[in-house]
């Protein structure tokens, strides 16, 4: 005779959370997918493979780089809002898509606050002008004269509409009065494509995608972006010095889960991937490549991100860069 047991609610509802309780404490079980919103080859694509092989052996799982390019970045973060959130799909998220992306919209795509959890800012990174060797430039000045003997026949590539790099173009018109008829791609590998035939002999990109060309000779770089030189490239002069006084940008890279991922889970990433952009080796490769060592806390990205947003809108409305 087989004997009937009766399980109170209460027990059964505890055990019905507790499959969920154990998937997160053993996080992850499975492979993890990091969305680059930009095509392979531009500086967001470096820092993330760099990033996520650093992870894969912080976590014992593979971390994947997915690229999706598309609008400035755009494309690959919405995605990541309709992932699940289960920490096994997250973004590289930049300065385009989670400070730009709020004030360039008429109808903003996301809310980089909420529809994001913040994981970690990973590194900082310049900005830089560079001009294809031929082209008739070797300093700031020089590029001004040329652009104002010569307007509206030069052009400027950049990873995108809407990106830093090509804020980054459109402050430099706005305060050189110069004027320059942007190129957008799709990510800074494309763009260099086209800088290094001399397609398109000038452009705005990140400093470490274009760090090999620089020290290869293959552009030359005219100034960063910063208000500090690179401690990569001492020899470049900033945008300040070379004659555009108060010239700023710049970007950065960090790691976001879509609203609602798990805060252990969150805690889990955040602690892989600071220890990552931390190990000495790692942090060498990352410096080479001219960006800067952050590894924050989740609450210090989403300051940050909330200080971007609201450093970016005036700059952005000064520019007169909206996309529909």
């Amino acid at each position: 005779m087989k004997l009937a047991f009766v399980v109170p609610a209460f027990i059964a509802g505890a055990l019905s959370f507790a499959a969920p309780a154990a998937a997160q404490s053993d996080f992850p079980t499975q492979p993890i997918n990091l969305v680059v919103p930009f095509a392979a080859g531009g500086s967001t694509d470096l820092v993330g493979r760099i990033v996520a092989e650093a992870m894969t052996a912080q976590l014992g799982q593979n971390v994947l780089v997915v690229n999706q390019a598309g609008a400035g970045g755009v494309v690959g973060a919405t995605a990541v809002t309709d992932a699940a959130p289960d920490g096994y799909t997250i973004l590289m998220g930049t300065i385009a898509t989670h400070a730009l992306s709020a004030s360039l919209y008429a109808t903003p795509p996301f809310d980089p606050s909420a529809d994001f959890e913040p994981i970690s800012l990973l590194v900082t990174v310049p900005n830089v002008l560079l001009v294809n060797p031929e082209f008739p430039a070797n300093s700031v000045e020089e590029l001004i004269a040329k652009l104002k003997a010569e307007p509206e026949q030069h052009a400027y590539a950049s990873s995108g509409n809407g990106t830093p790099l090509h804020l980054s173009g459109e402050l430099f018109k706005s305060m050189t009065g110069t004027d320059m008829v942007h190129v957008p791609y799709q990510g800074s590998g494309p763009a260099l494509v086209d800088a290094l035939s001399g397609a398109v002999p000038i452009i705005f990109d990140n400093l470490p995608s274009a760090s090999e060309h620089m020290k290869a000779g293959t552009l030359k770089p005219l100034a960063v972006t910063t208000l500090e030189r690179s401690a990569s490239f001492p020899d470049v002069p900033t945008m300040d010095e070379a004659g555009v006084p108060g010239y700023e940008t710049n970007t950065w890279n960090a790691l976001f889960a879509p609203a609602g991922t798990p805060p252990e889970v969150i805690a889990k990433l955040n602690e892989a991937a600071v220890a990552a952009v931390n190990d000495p080796a790692v942090k060498a490769r990352l410096a080479e490549a001219g960006a800067v060592v952050v590894g924050s806390s989740a609450e210090d990205l989403a300051a940050h991100v909330q200080s971007e947003v609201a450093r970016w809108a005036p700059v952005i409305k000064e520019a007169g860069v909206s996309i529909q």
